[in-house]
C-alpha cells in the first residue's frame, strides 16, 4: 500500500482499539487529533484504496515468525459474523453453531469467514497456546456466487488457497495445519502444499487399508491401489488398547487409545497415523483422528488436535472485545477488508503484549478473582488502552503536586470504563 494509505490504516486501527463501537466514524472520533485528514479518506481505506489483505496478513506472519521454533502449527476453521440487511455483499444463510443443538441445526443471516491462524506459545505464558489469525476468505454460497458472477468455491477449497499462499511465502519452512472434520476430507488432504502436513478428525466407521502389496514381475492386470482392509477406528477400540493420561484443554484426562499406520479410501497413496480414542473421564464420546505425519505417536496427534481450540478462543475474543461483527460496510471491498482487520488487530495486540505489554500489566484488585494468575485478552486490551492514554496524558506536560493524581485518576477511570 502507499504511505498515505498506511498512515490512514494505522490511524483507524488505533481508533479501533479505543472506540466503543467499531464503525469508521467512531474510529475517527476515538483517534482524536491523530485523525487529521478528511473523514472520506478513512472510509476509502476499506472501500476503494488499493492494497492487499493477504499481503498485510503475511506481514503479520513475519512478525509472528521469530516466536516460532521448528515447524509452524496452523489452525483452520470458519466462523459466522451475523448481519442485518439484504444489500450487504456476500450475506447469506449459514449454519449458526452457537444457537444450534445436536438435534436441531439453526441457520442465521450473515457472513461466513474461513480463517487461517498461527498457533504459537509465547514466553509470558508458558504452556498456553494462542492462535493468531493472518489470512481470511469470505465464503459465498452458490446463489450468491452466481449473483455476483464469482466462481463458486467450497470452504475447504478456500482453505487450500490460503495454505498455498502461506506455504509459498516460506517455501523453506515446514507447516502443519490442524482442523476439524469439515477440513479433513479429500479436497484438502489430496491438495496440500508439498511443505504442509494435516491433522484432523476421522469418522469412527472409516475404511482403513494397508499399503498396497509390492507388484511381482510378470503379474497381469491393473496394479492394486489399496492393500488389505484394516479394522475401523470403532473396531480398534474393541480390541486391546493402551490407557493413557494426557493434559489437554487445561486438565488431565484418561483414555483408552489405539493407533495404527493406515491409508484411507480417498487418499490411498498417503500413509497416515490413525488414532482411536475412548475417553474414560470428561464425558466425551469415542473419537478418531489422523495425521499425515505417520511417524508421530498417539499422544502427539491428540495434543496437536487439542491445540485447535485456540482458534475458537480467537473467534470469541475478536467478536466480544474487538467488534468483529460490528462493521457496517456493504460494498464488496469494504466487506472483504473491514471485518478481517479486527482479527489482524487481535494478533497484533497479543504480539504487543508478548513483547512489551506484559511488563506494564497491572491486574485489578478484585477479591472475587482468587485464582486468576494470567492475563486474558480483555486484560491485554485494557493494558494497551491505559498505555495509550498514559502517553497522551504525559504529552500534556502536566506539572505540580497534583499532576500524579490526575494521571492516576485518568488511568483508573479508563480501566473501569473498559
Amino acid at each position: 500500500m502507499t504511505t498515505p494509505t498506511f498512515e490512514s490504516l494505522a490511524t483507524l486501527m488505533a481508533g479501533w482499539v479505543l472506540a466503543s463501537r467499531r464503525t469508521v466514524t467512531r474510529m475517527i472520533l476515538a483517534a482524536g487529533d491523530s485523525a487529521d485528514k478528511h473523514f472520506s479518506s478513512y472510509h476509502r481505506v476499506f472501500s476503494a484504496a488499493r492494497w492487499s489483505l493477504d499481503r498485510v496478513g503475511l506481514a503479520v506472519f513475519d512478525l509472528i515468525e521469530p516466536w516460532i521454533d521448528g515447524d509452524v502449527l496452523l489452525a483452520l476453521d470458519d466462523t459466522l459474523a451475523r448481519k442485518r440487511g439484504l444489500k450487504i455483499f456476500g450475506c447469506g444463510m449459514h449454519h449458526d453453531p452457537l444457537i444450534s443443538t445436536r438435534s436441531k441445526a439453526v441457520m442465521n443471516w450473515g457472513h461466513s469467514w474461513v480463517v487461517l491462524g498461527v498457533i504459537v506459545e509465547l514466553p509470558f505464558r508458558p504452556g498456553h497456546y494462542y492462535c493468531l489469525p493472518i489470512l481470511f476468505r469470505l465464503y459465498l454460497n452458490k446463489a450468491k456466487a452466481n449473483q455476483h458472477r464469482r466462481v463458486y468455491r467450497t470452504r475447504p477449497e478456500l482453505a487450500v488457497q490460503m495454505l498455498g499462499t502461506l506455504c509459498s511465502h516460506r517455501k523453506n519452512r515446514r507447516f502443519h495445519a490442524v482442523a476439524d472434520s469439515a477440513y479433513g476430507g479429500q479436497s484438502v488432504l489430496n491438495n496440500l502444499p508439498p511443505n504442509c502436513d494435516l491433522t484432523s478428525r476421522l469418522l469412527m466407521d472409516a475404511r482403513l487399508y494397508e499399503a498396497p502389496p509390492v507388484r511381482k514381475p510378470g503379474t497381469n492386470g491393473r496394479p492394486r491401489k489399496r492393500g488389505n482392509l484394516l479394522p475401523t477406528p470403532a473396531a480398534m477400540l474393541e480390541g486391546r488398547c493402551r490407557r493413557l493420561s494426557f493434559k489437554i484443554y487445561g486438565r488431565t484426562d484418561t483414555a483408552r487409545v489405539a493407533h495404527v499406520e493406515a491409508r484411507v479410501h480417498s487418499a490411498p497413496d498417503r500413509p497416515l497415523r490413525v488414532v482411536a480414542v475412548e475417553p474414560l473421564t470428561g464425558g466425551r464420546k469415542p473419537q478418531a483422528f489422523y495425521s499425515t505425519r505417520c511417524e508421530a505417536t498417539a499422544e502427539q496427534v491428540i495434543a496437536w488436535y487439542a491445540q485447535r481450540w485456540s482458534i475458537e478462543v480467537a473467534f470469541h475474543d475478536s467478536k466480544q472485545q474487538l467488534g468483529f461483527e460490528e462493521p457496517q460496510g456493504w460494498s464488496r471491498r469494504s466487506v472483504e477488508r473491514t471485518a478481517p482487520v479486527a482479527m489482524l488487530l487481535y494478533s497484533l495486540v497479543v504480539l504487543w503484549f508478548a513483547r512489551a505489554g506484559h511488563r506494564q500489566y497491572q491486574p485489578l484488585a478484585c477479591p472475587w478473582y482468587t485464582s486468576k494468575a494470567d492475563a486474558s485478552f480483555a486484560d491485554m486490551l485494557a493494558t494497551l488502552r491505559r498505555q495509550t492514554v498514559r502517553q497522551k496524558v504525559l504529552s500534556l506536560a502536566l506539572n505540580g503536586p497534583g499532576s500524579r493524581k490526575v494521571r492516576q485518576l485518568l488511568e483508573h477511570t479508563l480501566a473501569i470504563a473498559v
